[in-house]
């Protein structure tokens, strides 16, 4: 077969699925099935907005990490000094210098889950970011496979791994294409509604500066 698929042994699930599928396409006599594969990375890498994007977060995230590790090491640092004082301090003292640190490492582990937890800042801003270029890259997809009526779509960047895949099915340039015609698309629309309300506004400033000539003249005649 041209096309050869490895599958890594722990999606054995989606493996079964999957190659149930394939196997499906290539023995069905009834349709010959059309496959094609994307590499999802490389798409999105050559999306400008979402470089842009992924600059964005990533400047975030080393804003945050270095918060993060500056109280650590803060927190470090009272530990140290303490393990070395405790011999001159009281138990009271001792007990409350442990409370301290314990108290501001909770502090930090809450800013780590407020940052980095499963539906933190970073989860948020991701979404806020990233999600909208990634579903222009599904609808871009979905056009492609409702123009060529393909059966299978397979992301070679993600979990399948192609050993070998004839360039013909590689259709991620062609969702690039797809994308950047839309956004140029969308700039244009842009474009031509900023020219419309240019001249909305144009029009608007010369029907006030007529009525203020007029009314001007109504005063001069009163007089």
């Amino acid at each position: 077969p041209t096309l050869k698929v490895f599958i890594p042994k722990n999606e054995m699930k989606k493996t079964i699925y999957i190659l149930t599928l394939l196997t499906v396409g290539f023995l069905s006599a009834q349709k010959p099935q059309t496959i094609a594969y994307i590499d999802m990375e490389y798409i999105l890498e050559s999306i400008p907005a979402y470089k842009k994007a992924q600059k964005t977060l990533d400047n975030k995230v080393a804003v945050w990490r270095k918060e993060i590790d500056k109280e650590a090491s803060l927190i470090a640092e009272m530990k140290s000094v303490l393990n070395h004082e405790k011999i001159l301090l009281t138990e009271d003292l001792i007990s409350e210098r442990k409370e301290t640190i314990q108290f501001k490492e909770i502090e930090l582990n809450k800013k780590k889950a407020t940052y980095f937890g499963e539906e933190g800042s970073l989860f948020i801003l991701r979404q806020q970011l990233v999600k909208p270029i990634q579903n222009d890259v599904y609808n871009a997809i979905q056009r492609i496979v409702t123009r060529k009526k393909y059966d299978f779509v397979i992301d070679r960047s993600r979990d399948l791994v192609l050993l070998h895949a004839n360039p013909k099915y590689d259709i991620s340039k062609t969702v690039i294409a797809y994308i950047t015609k839309s956004i140029k698309e969308q700039q244009m629309e842009e474009a031509k509604e900023k020219k419309v309300k240019s001249k909305e506004a144009l029009k608007k400033r010369i029907e006030e500066q007529q009525k203020r000539r007029v009314q001007k003249e109504k005063r001069i005649i009163r007089r």
